[in-house]
């Protein structure tokens, strides 16, 4: 099973636990809770990939309080967030699923027809990249109420430019993964993880790239494993 104590800042388990059991576990869609079972036996430890139940919830009311119709998720893994964003758009609403690994949507793909949320989401197999250049060439910047990434953090920078150019004006863009299992407050000597060491410079010069970014209003979360919230300015 996926050690969900090592992706939150929160350093004490029993108030973590406390948080799941008491707040998120008992308001978890079946659905979704089948999901994350069923990515949790498949997967192993890599299962870990998956938001944690307190950041879906509270992503989820994110996207009701700012009546999110036209969303897009880059990265999708197993499908968790993206079935949380489903289950929290009108029956309108869309979602546009970016993720090269078609496999591993498929483990997610039963609970979101089972949760009648597909009619919702358009998955599309490829690289992110090729995907956000032809929206662009497409006409549709600013079209996107929010833009959620969970993707390669080498390429988050990248990310940024042209998510920045797709989400309207007032819209947001939030970045998963931002404090980095903590390390980004750690000195690099004191990381003993090798894939977290080998990713975690590229954390801390996005971190610091988006508070100085005038184009938007940002807020680090110390929620999960760190979620930053850009809202587009202009």
């Amino acid at each position: 099973m996926a050690d969900w104590t090592k992706k939150t800042i929160l350093r004490n388990d029993a108030l973590l636990q406390y948080i799941f059991q008491t707040s998120a576990y008992p308001k978890e869609h079946e659905q979704l809770k089948e999901l994350r079972e069923a990515s949790a036996m498949k997967y192993k430890d890599l299962s870990v990939m998956i938001v944690p139940v307190d950041e879906a919830q509270f992503l989820s009311m994110l996207l009701k309080i700012m009546n999110a119709k036209k969303t897009m998720e880059i990265g999708v893994f197993t499908g968790y967030s993206l079935l949380t964003t489903a289950l929290a758009l009108p029956d309108d609403g869309k979602v546009m699923a970016i993720d090269p690994n078609k496999e591993a949507y498929e483990t997610g793909l039963p609970f979101i027809k089972k949760a009648g949320m597909q009619h919702k989401i358009e998955f599309i197999p490829s690289d992110a990249f090729l995907v956000l250049n032809d929206l662009i060439k497409n006409g549709e910047e600013g079209s996107f109420d929010f833009i959620f990434v969970d993707a390669y953090k080498s390429d988050y920078l990248k990310f940024h430019e042209l998510t920045l150019k797709l989400v309207k004006i007032g819209g947001i863009i939030a970045y998963d993964n931002t404090l980095w299992y903590g390390s980004v407050a750690q000195l690099e000597k004191e990381v003993v993880d090798d894939r977290i060491k080998m990713l975690r410079n590229f954390i801390i010069e996005f971190n610091s790239f988006i508070a100085a970014d005038p184009r938007v209003e940002s807020s680090l979360l110390s929620i999960g494993d760190g979620l930053t919230l850009c809202r587009r300015l202009y």
